[in-house]
């Protein structure tokens, strides 16, 4: 990979999902004006939907392998059947059929064969994308559903995101994380320097939110909170507060519950884009701002 020189990652986490993370990521790109964009979310990801990007380039994404049986020389002995612990071969009229999405790949069935009628393909279904929108360049992926290998997948797209910000000499790199504590997120961590952690005022965002953080802790990130919906339950949102506080996390915005950020979202636009004097709005500009004085962002204009 290149060298990162200055480049800045601010990564947009949320320990489960519908916290709003994905809208507050659009309204921060939207605010940065010339950025990186990366949608880690390779598994259900939906940034795109917001900001309708044009694909520059398809790229081909290798998960892993998939068995294959060839009929013409199978003999249904049904060994492959015997041993396969994923559930992932069935009879149907008599023939051993594999079913794509349940293999795994671990090709004990094409060396229990002693006909050598099963053989490994690559998986390659999946895809990911470099594209460009209106605010910089945009880049997202989508896994197959059955494909495996989600975290490297996000590790591919976040080289790519690495090199095109060099290539633009673009300072800043703001990558939509997965929701969640897994592979896809952990790779979505790494090598970040910001991490701003979305939650929402329910006992499952508090839940949720310390085990976020907690995991978080582990890479040292430069670390922030913003409380969506924060009005639904206001005991739930003091016990943030006092969480993040113990834990040194400081609270940069609290966002009351507001529609408009669906009326924004079914108009394929931001709420900064959509409703830019909306209270929300101001919430979120006060909380990029000071993103921008604590982490010394080098921001000179924004919306």
């Amino acid at each position: 990979m290149k060298d990162r020189g200055p480049l800045k990652e601010i990564v947009v986490l949320s320990g489960k999902g519908g916290t709003g993370k994905t809208s507050i990521t659009a309204a921060l790109a939207t605010l940065l004006g010339n950025s990186v964009v990366v949608d880690c979310d390779v598994d259900a990801a939906n940034l795109h939907l917001l900001f309708s990007p044009e694909v520059q380039e398809t790229n081909v994404f290798v998960s892993g392998h998939k068995a294959v049986i060839d009929s013409a020389v199978c003999n249904q002995c049904g060994r492959c059947l015997a041993h396969c612990r994923f559930d992932a071969i069935h009879l149907v009229d008599g023939q051993p059929v594999i079913k794509e999405t349940s293999c795994d790949g671990c090709q004990l069935c094409a060396r229990v064969c002693p006909e050598g009628a099963i053989s490994l393909i690559p998986a390659d279904k999946s895809r990911w994308y470099k594209s460009t929108f209106r605010y910089g360049h945009f880049i997202h992926a989508r896994l197959q559903p059955g494909e495996e290998n989600s975290g490297r997948l996000v590790r591919v797209i976040r080289e790519a995101a690495t090199s095109s910000a060099i290539d633009q000499q673009i300072g800043i790199l703001l990558l939509d994380g997965p929701p969640g504590t897994g592979c896809p997120v952990i790779s979505s961590i790494t090598g970040a320097n910001i991490a701003l952690v979305v939650t929402e005022a329910s006992k499952s965002g508090l839940h949720d939110l310390k085990r976020i953080l907690s995991l978080v802790a582990i890479y040292k990130l430069r670390t922030f909170v913003v409380i969506n919906k924060y009005d639904l339950n206001q005991a739930v949102c003091q016990e943030m507060d006092t969480f993040c506080e113990h834990s040194n996390v400081p609270v940069i915005g609290r966002i009351p519950f507001d529609p408009t950020f669906v009326t924004a979202m079914i108009h394929c636009q931001s709420l900064i884009e959509w409703a830019p004097a909306s209270p929300s709005a101001h919430v979120i500009r006060e909380a990029f701002q000071e993103l921008v004085e604590q982490c010394q962002l080098n921001v000179t204009q924004y919306r």
